[in-house]
């Protein structure tokens, strides 16, 4: 049986692609395959990977459905599906951007982590950015009425020492501990294949953005931990993949929107 299922989803990225892509197939300690799901990309991504990585799957799609959509394609190629697992469907799956590079040794290392935790239904790493600093996404927790407003408010930057007003990004804890979070993010998202047949695949009602916050919060209520290990780390090239454009915004916007009517809207009155 295959240890790792990894899915990369792509968009116009060609060249973070290829690194992404050099760090993974340089990974030791452990058996993976790579899937690469390409949103109809306009440069020659798909070209590139088929002609310089034979081993890796390609997934050329002809319409680009957004980020739930794309790594769906690539988790049913894998052998996952809203009913289960196929025989060959790997041990564990992961999300992974292609704007990253993944150090030698770190999934095996996070493998070695989540095969130790038998609770633990998903696990993230640390997730450092090109001049070393943390990408805070890498934890998080769930964007309540109340967390959000401490969020968007300013009062995390504030306070980024409180364990009240800086709950979001949770800039209060350690970077280089261990524990237990709500999110994980989407770029590197490790998921247990008897979680994931308990979820499910990621909604597509998502297009860009909160789609990895949703999955989270849906692990969690199945009864799974979702663990932070910030004894490993990968390189996470925040930016180039377009985050700035008035289509991200308005994405992001509506992301949190669908994440609160999704689960919080029954529960609140205001």
């Amino acid at each position: 049986m295959t240890d790792l299922g990894i899915v990369i989803v792509n968009y116009n990225t060609r060249d973070q692609l290829r690194r992404a892509l050099q760090t993974v197939s340089a990974s030791t300690g452990l058996s993976f395959k790579v899937v690469v799901v390409d949103n109809a990309s306009p440069d020659d991504s798909v070209a590139m990977v088929q002609r310089e990585f034979p081993a890796v799957h390609v997934i050329a799609s002809e319409k680009n459905g957004g980020f739930s959509y794309a790594n769906n394609l690539g988790l049913r190629w894998l052998g996952f599906s809203e009913d289960g697992f196929t025989a060959e469907a790997p041990r564990y799956a992961l999300l992974l951007n292609p704007d990253t590079e993944t150090p030698p040794d770190t999934l095996a290392a996070m493998l070695r982590f989540i095969d130790t935790h038998s609770d633990a239904g998903m696990s993230g790493c640390k997730l450092l950015q090109a001049d070393g600093s943390l990408d805070l996404a890498c934890r998080r927790s769930f964007p309540t009425p109340l967390v959000a407003f401490y969020h968007f408010s300013g009062l995390g930057k504030l306070f980024p020492q409180s364990p009240r007003f800086a709950r979001y990004n949770l800039t209060f804890k350690d970077p280089d501990g261990t524990y237990e979070v709500d999110s994980l993010v989407g770029a590197f998202t490790l998921v247990r294949r008897e979680a994931l047949a308990q979820i499910g695949l990621m909604d597509e009602t998502f297009f860009m953005y909160g789609e990895d916050i949703d999955w989270c919060y849906r692990v969690k209520h199945a009864g799974w931990k979702v663990m932070y290990v910030g004894s490993e780390h990968i390189l996470h090239l925040k930016g180039t993949v377009g985050r700035k454009s008035a289509k991200a915004r308005y994405e992001f916007a509506r992301s949190m929107l669908l994440f609160y009517r999704k689960h919080y809207r029954h529960g609140t009155s205001f």
